[in-house]
């Protein structure tokens, strides 16, 4: 896989509703992989059958990375440290465990991250390096 690129779904979710992403995506050299955490995210708001057929051909696409029985492991101890350290609510600890598991997978494929979710993934970046683009 050539320089693998992985979207968090903040910038599928946005290209899909208004095409604001259209050019830089046009523009990206490398291999555009899509995260299966992402893609689940996806599934569980999808209504319309547009919608639908959209991530469907994410999935046919390919390739789905996964993560891996490390990263979840690892996912806890950093969420631990990190309910420790800022004391979050459950809820936003949950949406942060998708979160990190989408970043330890592009970590562990050597992807570059693409995200609009600013705060989320440069908080997670403090605890585990990865290749992390914001839009």
């Amino acid at each position: 896989m050539i320089d693998p690129i992985v979207f968090d779904s903040s910038v599928l979710v946005d290209q899909f509703r208004t095409n604001c992403y259209a050019e830089r995506i046009d523009a990206l050299a490398g291999s555009v992989c899509y995260s299966a955490v992402v893609l689940s995210e996806l599934w569980r708001g999808a209504r319309s059958a547009e919608e639908k057929g959209v991530l469907e051909s994410f999935a046919q696409r390919g390739p789905v990375l996964t993560p891996r029985e490390q990263d979840w492991l690892e996912s806890g101890q950093i969420l631990a440290a990190i309910r420790k350290r800022r004391g979050f609510e459950p809820a936003k600890m949950r949406d942060l465990h998708f979160d990190l598991l989408i970043a330890l997978t592009a970590h562990a494929y050597g992807a570059r991250l693409i995200t609009s979710n600013r705060a989320d993934f440069e908080l997670i970046h403090e605890y585990r390096r990865f290749r992390l683009e914001v839009w």
